[in-house]
């Protein structure tokens, strides 16, 4: 917590601004002079229609589904990339892919990424300098420890799982961090199979809860499932095994000098697995909601659910066969809509109605501010986000003039919404090859109609917002390809 020395005076005499009235001290929901509680749920690669209350029928999320209907569903709501790190920045920062730090995900050696700025502002600094608890739990992907990027410099007060995304991809990890502090797990030395990540990251956040239950607190829990490798405890894989046949049958690795480093291991059930995996993160849903209720604090703590992409395609992964995108064309990687559109629910007993839901257009650029606003704090002034408190409590809603992505590999990639329409642009590196591509999502949610043709003065609008939209980085430049993982 490095910066937390001399945060708060440069925050308020030079980076903040008012913003979506946030100095009206509101702090909606505040039972007994306390201010609301914050979880942040974050799934790994959950497509749009992984959950059974977004249409999924070949298995059920029931602790996820009632919390739809205990709260709002949005149905337009996007992630800030269409992989990890520069999704997670996004919501960290408030800025889309064409602002934030983060753009790409670079790899650090022998672990972690590359870190966000030393300057950078996130949300949870803001909330930690408000007298917020902060604490992490899952995957961080922002920072090697002790990095400038590292959680704890960058407004956690505590941070449990994994620092590195690469070694996100196994579940039965040799080490996790608890702060500065590796933590290894000796059960699962060699191959054995003893600790199964996140249960151990889930125990340390319901822990977290009632060690906080007195004081307000802001916890983010950033799951790794379902995320590839695809693996999950026997006592989950008996329930679906044999379920959904054809089985497929994954060949990873399995030893050698890189196992359990990043590549993913062999599942010869990944069908069976992929819906074990889902379950396993609804009932952890469902134990953080239990735990809530019976610390007395379910009423004063808003929740949100939602993904940091669309589904995977890696380690035995089918989403084809899942129906894991619904109508959305796309995946992991892709701008088109089964990339970056994910579930999102946002559950606030007496705030939030009950079973609504929403077409409104946000994106994770827009938590920073919904939850400064909700806090009664401040936010940079540089932030690309617009609260969507208004839309949570019923109320009018100021609208985005457009939303905005990049993606860096894969030849580079651009995307732009404004209202119903969307222009893409692939190959964006080899002018040449470049493709225009323009889907009105109403009529055409599954983008399988490029009218760009019949539109000549939109596209030409739309390119020209798409071309000023961001701003340069020398370090994570259209220009120098990162690395995928």
């Amino acid at each position: 917590m490095k910066k937390s020395i001399f945060f708060l005076p440069v925050l308020t005499l030079f980076l903040f601004s008012c913003q979506n009235q946030a100095k009206k001290e509101i702090h909606l929901g505040e039972v007994e002079g306390q201010k609301p509680n914050i979880i942040y749920i974050l799934a790994d690669d959950l497509g749009y229609g992984d959950l059974s209350c977004y249409g999924q029928t070949n298995f059920s999320t029931p602790n996820i589904d009632k919390l739809a209907a205990s709260g709002m569903k949005f149905t337009q709501h996007y992630s800030g990339c269409t992989v990890c790190a520069p999704s997670r920045s996004s919501l960290m920062t408030g800025q889309h892919s064409g602002h934030t730090f983060i753009r790409g995900n670079k790899e650090i050696q022998p672990e972690g990424q590359h870190p966000l700025e030393a300057n950078a502002i996130t949300m949870s600094e803001v909330l930690q300098n408000a007298g917020y608890k902060t604490g992490a739990f899952g995957k961080w992907g922002l920072g090697f420890p002790g990095s400038e990027g590292d959680p704890n410099n960058q407004g956690f007060d505590e941070f449990f799982g994994y620092n590195c995304q690469r070694m996100g991809h196994n579940y039965y990890p040799y080490h996790l961090w608890h702060n500065q502090e590796k933590v290894e797990l000796t059960g699962n030395a060699g191959k054995q199979i003893g600790k199964y990540g996140p249960d151990v990251i889930h125990k340390q956040a319901i822990k977290f809860l009632a060690d906080n239950k007195d004081k307000p607190f802001f916890m983010y829990y950033p799951s790794i499932i379902p995320h590839a490798e695809l693996l999950a405890p026997e006592k989950y894989m008996e329930k679906y095994r044999g379920k959904f046949e054809p089985e497929l049958n994954y060949i990873g690795v399995d030893d050698g000098e890189n196992y359990r480093l990043g590549p993913y291991g062999s599942q010869p059930e990944s069908h069976a697995a992929f819906a074990a995996m889902i379950n396993i993160l609804d009932d952890e849903v469902g134990e953080i909601v239990t735990k809530l209720k019976e610390l007395g604090i379910y009423k004063n703590t808003l929740i949100i659910f939602t993904s940091d992409n669309g589904p995977h395609m890696e380690g035995g992964a089918d989403p084809d066969y899942f129906n894991s995108n619904g109508i959305l064309k796309g995946y992991k990687r892709d701008l088109y809509e089964g990339g970056i559109r994910v579930p999102m629910i946002a559950v606030w007993d007496g705030k939030i109605k009950p079973a609504t839901e929403t077409n409104h257009i946000s994106a994770f650029w827009d938590v920073f501010p919904t939850l400064a606003e909700i806090t009664g704090t401040s936010t940079p002034e540089n932030i690309d986000g617009i609260s969507f408190l208004p839309t949570l409590l019923g109320e009018e809603q100021v609208q985005h003039d457009y939303l905005y992505w990049e993606f860096h590999e894969r030849g580079g990639r651009k995307a732009l919404r404004k209202g119903d329409w969307k222009l893409v642009n692939y190959d964006v590196l080899k002018p040449e090859k470049t493709t225009t591509e323009l889907y009105n999502l109403v009529d055409d949610p599954g983008e399988e109609n490029n009218v760009a043709k019949e539109h000549p003065e939109l596209v030409s609008e739309l390119v020209e917002l798409i071309n000023s939209a961001r701003t340069e980085s020398e370090i994570f430049s259209f220009e120098s390809p990162t690395i995928i993982k």
